[in-house]
């Protein structure tokens, strides 16, 4: 069962898996996990349905379930589920889609 199974963000809120960097050495120096930065892509593994417009309407996602965005260092909230850890975050706290 995936994330997006277990997991059902609401309104115009988007899981995110974290993509990590491999393991970092600059000029030979171990760099431990608690001063590694934060990273700051990830992909979209469950979206909400949309926010509702003052009109009572519902507002579409931009993102979709399988993107790699680009958030804000600080964004979200950091969630486990099983052990694997996500990040639930606004869709404004989104500020870009990669393309490969």
């Amino acid at each position: 069962m995936s994330a997006a199974d277990k997991i059902q963000p609401l309104a115009d809120r988007v899981v995110v898996r974290a993509l990590e960097e491999g393991e970092q050495m600059r000029g030979g120096l171990y760099i431990p996990d608690t001063a590694k930065e934060k990273p700051q892509e990830g992909e979209v593994v469950a979206v909400g349905p949309g926010k509702l417009s003052d009109a009572g309407d519902r507002v579409p996602m931009e993102v979709a379930a399988g993107n790699k965005v680009l958030y804000g260092k600080y964004s979200g909230t950091e969630v486990t589920v099983d052990g694997d850890q996500y990040l639930i975050l606004r869709e404004s706290d989104i500020l870009a889609v990669v393309n490969d």
